[in-house]
């Protein structure tokens, strides 16, 4: 998207008057919707579109060793897939940069064992463990990608359901898994303390959150904060433009205070869902 002064401007004096383009205020985010085990062949799985923004997350679990260094726990792996539908931008190999962006600050943000407990996926101490691969589809791009996706990972893991290992069987090297194949013996995952990441816009001399595709063509600066209960586990710097470190504060307070906010609502919308149901919130 390419906007001219005059848009740009309008956009500004916007912000600035605490009324943005589509009617919102600078701390307000657009609606949004929430499905839940969508995909069959998955163990979990959620699709979340905030106005414009599509984005489709799918788990699968296998069985794998864990690391040499941490043989107590299991495996989590991110992969971000940027279809070429979603924008034009994205178009023959246009959006491999953003997904690995993307999958990094994933892996950064879940990385503490505060935040998402791998040893609960150990089967087997340095021998065997369960290892999730959360699969990310970018549907439709609309702006602020970071938090639609960190909202519907977080979907996805609550809806998956983990396998009971009933019986381990130790035979010399070979290591047999007797796994149930009964839905009612599979476990959900604890994600209470996931984190759910905001973006936080510089505009002109305000800070906003939630910006469309529009606003962020605006941005002097953005930062993606991730926070996890009231504890920030990772932080990341979008864009091309430099933050003054009382900026940076006042971005960093915001993205505590609106992600709270945002997990209040989550939790809210996850207990009253239903198999195959639309919910909406936020609006």
């Amino acid at each position: 998207m390419s906007l001219c002064e005059a848009e740009k401007t309008f956009v500004l004096h916007g912000v600035e008057e605490n009324f943005r383009v589509d009617g919102r205020e600078r701390e307000d985010y657009r609606p949004m919707e929430l499905e839940t085990d969508i995909v069959s062949h998955a163990f979990g799985s959620a699709r979340l579109r905030l106005a414009n923004t599509d984005v489709l997350v799918a788990v699968k679990i296998e069985v794998d060793a864990p690391f040499p260094e941490r043989p107590y726990e299991g495996k989590l792996d991110f992969f971000v897939d940027c279809s070429a539908n979603a924008t034009p931008d994205f178009e023959g190999r246009g959006g491999e940069e953003l997904a690995v962006q993307i999958s990094n600050a994933l892996s950064s943000a879940y990385r503490s064992p505060n935040v998402f407990d791998l040893r609960k996926l150990c089967i087997l101490k340095g021998k065997k463990c369960w290892k999730l691969y959360v699969d990310i589809l970018l549907l439709e791009c609309g702006g602020n990608l970071f938090d639609a996706v960190s909202l519907a990972v977080k979907a996805a893991l609550w809806n998956t359901q983990v396998p009971l290992v009933k019986q381990v069987d130790i035979d010399g090297n070979n290591i047999n898994l007797d796994v149930s194949d009964s839905l009612s013996d599979c476990q959900r995952m604890d994600v209470e303390k996931a984190p759910i990441m905001v973006t936080v816009c510089k505009i002109g001399e305000r800070c906003v959150v939630d910006p469309n595709a529009a606003e962020e063509k605006c941005s002097v600066g953005s930062v993606v904060v991730a926070v996890a209960g009231r504890k920030i586990s990772t932080v990341l710097q979008t864009g091309t433009g430099s933050l003054h470190p009382v900026t940076l504060l006042e971005c960093l307070t915001l993205g505590v205070k609106i992600a709270q906010r945002l997990d209040t609502a989550l939790w809210d919308t996850l207990r009253q869902i239903k198999p195959n149901q639309d919910v909406g919130f936020l609006k």
